[in-house]
């Protein structure tokens, strides 16, 4: 890997393009090398993955909405839509497929200096390849990319702490993905992600306070704006540059200012694209920060007994955990019963109580009303606080796998002044935790979450392409989608009208 300084040049200096991070991008995006065999045995995971969570979410309102769009803009020549048949314009299937992946927060993470979801790459990404006529070699490649530049911006670049969302992100690494797939050449995929960021940069107010369906839609609309950059760039038109470094640019106003330096690292010519491998999925419905903490509770009820002797519970962990989804970040809504769905799965104190209670987590039932209004969970709920630890921050920010933590230690204080403490660094199905996910796991958690929605007969058609996906020829790639029944779909609510 190769670290890039970047920093704000004035309009008036010599910079040339390239110089341009974008360009850089555009380099890695563009560069012929293979993709490794961990590498796309990984990448047929994260597949997989996203099919099981987008089977999970077909039923609910966002994502019935958002195929009720998709379906408006048949295509001959498209691309497919999760759950149904026929074939769709390719941004909007990009869209409609990205929001059914992203509506239960279930799929995976790369956590750094920012925060990400790099299988939010995929269906942009997939969308392009089938309405492309490429091959499943094709699509590893791309998402290859798309999976690189993302991780790799993120390791760099905090958003965050600045208040954009970290879609931004995204929309640069989908459109570099889409360039590699259909082998455009470098200035070409150069516009297109300058294009892709532009219009992808927007503040973090979708994930603070009433948290809405907009989280879901986020990354899919990056995703959509990554494949209509891709089109603008291959008929000629052109992007803001420097997008990161102008005067007037991503760095100078949105994030650090004028004087800040960022180091992005990005793999050197020839150097394969192996950032996936750092990535994980999640076991649990749930922001990633409460992987471990889901995993920690169901540890600690045997020793702690009867829960309505628990005092007080204290989660020590990272800033990140504190104050985005802990009580760090001074939301009301992080305690309310009444809370949507998209708020209490950001929301760790209730997390930890029903996992407490419950000794597991469920995607539907975990959520339910009925479920976060039980008063003995408000109760519970309600005795529960974090607070950040400087070493869990440190540990959070380290780039030592084997040092690096996403988990809490928790401080349990009974009424007779006992205090149960336990802890624990990273969740059972992380790489490194208890039990890692591997091929296995991710059929197991596709079967699971498919189950009702998905025929059986179909899950084995999908899970039986899926698994060759690098060797599928174009007439294949369609087939990288799964179908339900009428039924099924009926149980979704019905689109209310809309422009289209």
């Amino acid at each position: 890997m190769k670290n890039h300084l970047v920093r704000t040049h004035r309009s008036a200096a010599e910079f040339p393009r390239a110089e341009h991070l974008a360009w850089k991008v555009a380099e890695v995006a563009t560069d012929p090398v293979e993709v490794a065999a961990d590498t796309e045995e990984m990448i047929v995971n994260r597949i997989i993955d996203n099919a099981a969570v987008a089977a999970a979410s077909l039923t609910r309102r966002p994502v019935s909405n958002a195929r009720a769009q998709a379906l408006a803009h048949p295509y001959r020549q498209g691309s497919t839509v999760f759950g149904v048949d026929g074939r769709y314009s390719p941004e909007w299937a990009a869209w409609a497929n990205g929001v059914a992946v992203r509506e239960l927060d279930f799929h995976d993470t790369f956590l750094a200096a920012e925060y990400s979801h790099p299988g939010d790459n995929i269906p942009p990404i997939l969308a392009v390849a089938q309405h492309a006529g490429r091959t499943g070699r094709d699509l590893i490649r791309g998402l290859a990319t798309g999976y690189e530049i993302q991780i790799d911006l993120v390791r760099a670049i905090c958003l965050h702490e600045h208040k954009i969302d970290h879609v931004a992100h995204l929309g640069p690494s989908a459109a570099a993905g889409i360039g590699t797939l259909l082998g455009l050449d470098t200035d070409t995929v150069y516009q297109a992600v300058g294009q892709a960021l532009h219009t992808t940069t927007a503040t973090r107010q979708s994930r603070k306070g009433e948290i809405s369906s907009w989280k879901a839609y986020a990354p899919a609309f990056a995703g959509k704006m990554a494949v209509e950059a891709v089109d603008r760039a291959m008929r000629g038109e052109g992007a803001p540059a420097p997008i990161w470094e102008g005067e007037d640019g991503v760095i100078a106003w949105m994030l650090g200012g004028p004087k800040a330096e960022y180091s992005v690292p990005l793999p050197g010519p020839g150097e394969a694209k192996r950032a996936i491998l750092d990535s994980y999925t999640k076991e649990h419905s749930a922001e990633y920060q409460s992987q471990a903490p889901i995993d920690l509770a169901r540890r600690m009820r045997d020793r702690i007994g009867e829960l309505d002797q628990i005092a007080s519970i204290v989660l020590h962990t990272s800033h990140h955990t504190h104050y985005v989804i802990g009580t760090g970040s001074g939301d009301p809504q992080k305690f309310d019963p009444r809370a949507s769905r998209e708020t209490l799965d950001h929301s760790v104190t209730y997390i930890f109580a029903v996992a407490l209670q419950d000794g597991t987590w469920h995607h539907e039932r975990s959520y339910a009303p009925e479920r976060a209004q039980r008063p003995d969970t408000i109760e519970l709920w309600n005795k529960i606080s974090t607070a950040e630890d400087p070493e869990w921050t440190r540990r959070y920010h380290s780039t030592d796998p084997n040092e690096k933590a996403f988990g809490a230690r928790a401080e349990v204080t009974l009424k007779s002044g006992e205090v149960i403490v336990d802890e624990l660094a990273v969740a059972d199905a992380h790489p490194l935790g208890a039990r890692p996910f591997a091929r296995d796991q991710y059929i197991a958690k596709f079967r699971t979450l498919a189950e009702g929605v998905v025929d059986p007969a179909e899950q084995d058609r999908f899970l039986e392409v899926v698994q060759r996906a690098g060797e599928l020829s174009a007439a294949e790639l369609p087939e990288l989608t799964c179908t339900v029944s009428a039924d099924v779909l009926a149980r979704a609510p019905r689109s209310p009208k809309g422009l289209f």
